[in-house]
């Protein structure tokens, strides 16, 4: 009977937490996902089934008892089972551990143990807790399953540390912060593009985030619609930021690339001037990053152009006088450039409307917006990157859409072909440190076959 109770008090199940994303990881691992709380005991390893029904086979579910004497396992410590849990919107910290079985007065007082460590104010949609259970005692009477008695919980705050709580002996909570060991390498890609630079880029194993990254380092100044033609091609060299486990958990980082646009290489350094800005600089030490930028959204499709077209709501020819990237509803809208809100609101056929003023030349406009993101107002000051707002279709639009103009003197441009007023040029000794820089980067680049990786540092 004992040794059916070890049993049955490991093969619980979980119930699924309603508007919550769960795991449940496997035993050693070290991982979120595949990560135990620290100093905890190991947990089970559950494969996915159907949760918290006894009535239903578990083909997944395996248990395994060392081969030791029953007295052993008779007395031995119950093990900690843990289940991890994503934020969804709304959800505070407090919210997500009563939704995981936690009493008001643990959560609370689990939420107080950490807070010189971790203002639970900051905790946000998507962010991952792992939480842990020590069994119930099995209730011969039932079938039922039932998950146990929550222990405590743990957190990533950032890449580098773990935040972590569990009761102690007395059943008080204990906080534990530790710092998590993190490896930087350097990795290679490279490709041809036979359709798109996205297409190729995952062919060649790019990891979303530096493929993200490598479109917008060269958005100032490349229209992806029109200047990529089947036969060009790209290198890359990327930073890969891994965990103990080796899981990759960062790799938005570009150190160097070449875009290769019908024959002519066009390429980009990354480096830091002596002001702390982070850019993309050319062989020669002349910014990538315009002081506009032709599209400011990401992965949108050109769905209409600038000029004279038939107005697809009035029926009749006018002349457009912007851009259209269709994107989903809700997709991001950066500010193309630094530069002051001189207008946020609804404006007729625009529908939700924001131009934002950059200098005594340039002024540039998003209409059919969504709704703004917070704080856009008149008289707000922006910065290039930034975002103001979110794709919608309100005003004339017949689909979710940003309607994009550049104001040149008063005048409306074609952003698609008006030159781009150019960025910062280093000179002296920023411009000699520069090369210095350029020279080691091209030695690793050099260093690498593609595929393959460079140790840059460990944390």
């Amino acid at each position: 009977m004992a040794l059916r109770a070890m049993i049955t008090a490991a093969g619980i199940g979980v119930s699924m937490i309603a508007g919550s994303v769960y795991f449940i990881g496997p035993a050693d691992s070290k991982g979120y996902g595949s990560e135990g709380l620290k100093g905890a005991s190991k947990t089970l390893s559950l494969a996915p089934m159907s949760l918290g029904n006894s009535s239903v086979a578990h083909p997944g579910l395996s248990v395994t008892l060392p081969n030791v004497p029953m007295d052993d396992v008779t007395h031995r410590e119950p093990k900690l089972i843990y289940q991890s849990l994503r934020a969804g919107n709304g959800d505070t910290l407090a919210a997500l551990l009563n939704r995981a079985g936690a009493s008001n007065k643990d959560a609370h007082s689990a939420i107080s143990a950490i807070k010189k460590h971790f203002n639970p104010r900051k905790f946000r949609k998507g962010q991952t807790v792992r939480i842990a259970y020590r069994p119930d005692a099995p209730d011969t009477t039932t079938t039922a399953a039932r998950i146990g008695s929550f222990q405590g919980f743990s957190l990533r705050p950032d890449l580098t540390t773990e935040i972590s709580v569990l009761r102690d002996d007395a059943g008080a909570f204990e906080p534990s912060v530790t710092d998590r060991p993190l490896t930087t390498s350097l990795a290679r890609a490279e490709g041809v593009i036979n359709s798109s630079l996205y297409v190729a880029g995952k062919k060649a194993g790019l990891p979303n985030s530096a493929l993200a990254e490598l479109i917008r380092a060269y958005s100032w100044d490349v229209d992806f619609q029109r200047d990529i033609r089947k036969g060009d091609g790209f290198q890359v060299m990327y930073e890969r930021v891994s965990d103990e486990d080796g899981n990759l958990v960062k790799s938005d980082r570009i150190a160097f690339a070449t875009l290769t646009l019908s024959g002519k290489p066009v390429s980009a350094y990354r480096f830091q001037d002596s002001d702390g800005h982070v850019n993309y600089y050319n062989e020669k030490g002349l910014s990538a990053r315009k002081a506009l930028m032709r599209t400011p959204i990401d992965g949108a499709r050109l769905s209409s152009g600038f000029g004279r077209r038939k107005h697809p709501i009035l029926g009749y020819t006018k002349k457009h006088t912007g851009v259209d990237f269709a994107a989903p509803r809700g997709t991001p809208i950066y500010a193309a450039g630094n530069g002051t809100i001189t207008y946020a609101g609804n404006k007729g056929g625009y529908g939700r409307y924001i131009q934002i003023r950059h200098n005594g030349t340039y002024a540039t406009a998003y209409a059919h917006m969504k709704g703004f993101a917070r704080g856009m107002r008149s008289g707000k000051r922006v910065s290039q990157g930034q975002v103001i707002g979110y794709v919608g279709t309100t005003g004339r639009s017949t689909g979710p859409h940003l309607h994009y103009e550049i104001i040149r003197n008063g005048r409306k441009t074609n952003p698609l072909r008006v030159k781009m007023p150019s960025g910062k040029k280093l000179a002296g000794a920023e411009l000699k440190r520069f090369m210095k820089e350029r020279g080691r980067i091209d030695r690793q680049f050099a260093a690498i076959e593609t595929g393959s990786t460079l140790v840059a540092s460990t944390k």
